[in-house]
C-alpha cells in the first residue's frame, strides 16, 4: 500500500468505482470518482490545495498568513485542514442555510466561522462578496496579512483537475473514456477535467448537470442564462460564468429535478451501498440520462463529490423532504 509524507501527499489518487445498477440499465459502463476518500472528504481538497499552493508560490500567502473564503462548506472544510498542514490559519464565510453538519465541521477543524444569511449574488453581504471585503480588511489589520481563496473565479481550482483528476481518469480508463459528468459549483471541476480528457481525446462528451434554481443549463442550450425554481442541493447550481467556466465547451446539459436526484442518491445507498450526498446523486443521474443518449457500449465518468453524513439534518430528515414536497424510502427516519 502507497505511504505519504504528509496528508497533503494524500489528496486526488482517488478509486473509480463501477456505479452497477446505472451501468446494467444503460449497457454502458458508468464509473464514479470517489471523491469522499480525499481527507476532507471531498472533491473540494483538490482545489483547496492548489489555490494554497498558488498563493504561496505567488507570494501573497505568507508563512503564518490567514486565508479567507466563502463556501458552501466543502470547500472550507479542504482549505481548513490543507492550512492546517501548512501552518495557515483560515476564516470561512458560509450562508447560514447550508447544513449544520458542514458547519460543525468547520467549525471542528479549527477554522474560525462566520456565517451570513443566504441573499443573491447581487447583495454586497453575499457569501462570496462578504469574504472578499473581509480578506481586504484583514490582509490590512493582521501581522501576516491575508489572502481571498476566490474559488469561483481562481484558475488555480480548475488547474486542479487539468493536473490531477483529468490525467487520473484518463490512465484509470486506459483513455476509454467517451463522456465526463459533473455539476458545477465554482465550474472548476466540469472544465478543468473536461478540457485535459478533450485534449487527450477531443470526442470526449462534457456535459453539465444542473438543479432547478440554476441558469448553465439555459446558458449551454440557448445561449442565456434563465433560472427557474428552487433546489435542495448545496454547494452547486451557479447562475453566472466564472472565470473557470470561461472556455468551457460543454456538449449536452442536463436539468435534474430534486426527486429525481433523491431518487438516485437513495438508489446508490441501498443497491450500491455508496452512502453519498445529493451532488453525487444529480451527477449519476445526468451519467443515466448520458448513457440512454448516446447508446450502449460507452464509458461515462462522474463525480461522487462527498458522504451523506454531511447532510443528516436535510436529506435524510423525512420532515424536511415533506415540507418540500419530496418524497423518500420507508428507512428514511
Amino acid at each position: 500500500m502507497e505511504k505519504f509524507k504528509s496528508i497533503i501527499s494524500s489528496i486526488g489518487k482517488t478509486p473509480l468505482i463501477r456505479i452497477n445498477s446505472i451501468s446494467e440499465e444503460t449497457s454502458c459502463e458508468v464509473y464514479g470518482k470517489a471523491e469522499f476518500f480525499n481527507p476532507g472528504g471531498s472533491v473540494k481538497d483538490r482545489a483547496a490545495l492548489f489555490i494554497i499552493k498558488d498563493a504561496a508560490d505567488k507570494g501573497t500567502l505568507q508563512p503564518g498568513g490567514t486565508i479567507v473564503e466563502g463556501t458552501a462548506g466543502n470547500t472550507g472544510i479542504g482549505l481548513s485542514l490543507v492550512a492546517n498542514a501548512l501552518g495557515y490559519r483560515t476564516k470561512i464565510v458560509v450562508p447560514e442555510t447550508q447544513s449544520k453538519e458542514k458547519l460543525q465541521i468547520i467549525k471542528s477543524t479549527g477554522a474560525e466561522l462566520i456565517t451570513v444569511p443566504a441573499v443573491a449574488y447581487s447583495n454586497p453581504n453575499h457569501f462570496v462578496k462578504y469574504s472578499e471585503a473581509l480578506a481586504n480588511q484583514l490582509n490590512h489589520t493582521l501581522p501576516k496579512g491575508a489572502v481571498w481563496a476566490n474559488q469561483f473565479d481562481n484558475l488555480a481550482n480548475r488547474r486542479a483537475h487539468i493536473e490531477t483528476t483529468g490525467p487520473e481518469i484518463w490512465t484509470q480508463t486506459c483513455g476509454q473514456v467517451d463522456g465526463f459528468v459533473a455539476a458545477v459549483g465554482t465550474g472548476g471541476t466540469l472544465a478543468g477535467t473536461s478540457m485535459f480528457l478533450k485534449s487527450k481525446k477531443p470526442t470526449v462528451l462534457s456535459c453539465i448537470a444542473d438543479p432547478p434554481g440554476a441558469g448553465l443549463y439555459s446558458y449551454f442550450t440557448k445561449g442565456v442564462i434563465e433560472s427557474e425554481g428552487t433546489s435542495i442541493t448545496e454547494g452547486i447550481g451557479q447562475n453566472r460564468i466564472t472565470n473557470n467556466l470561461t472556455g468551457l465547451e460543454v456538449d449536452e446539459a442536463f436539468r435534474i429535478q430534486d426527486q429525481e436526484t433523491l431518487d438516485i442518491m437513495f438508489k446508490l445507498i441501498s443497491q450500491e451501498g455508496l452512502f453519498v450526498g445529493p451532488s453525487s446523486g444529480i451527477n449519476v443521474a445526468a451519467s443515466a440520462r448520458l448513457a440512454k443518449k448516446i447508446g450502449p457500449g460507452k464509458t461515462i465518468v462522474t463525480i461522487l463529490c462527498d458522504l451523506g453524513s454531511r447532510y443528516l439534518s436535510k436529506i435524510f430528515d423525512r420532515q424536511f423532504l415533506e415540507e418540500k414536497n419530496l418524497k423518500a424510502p420507508n428507512w428514511v427516519s
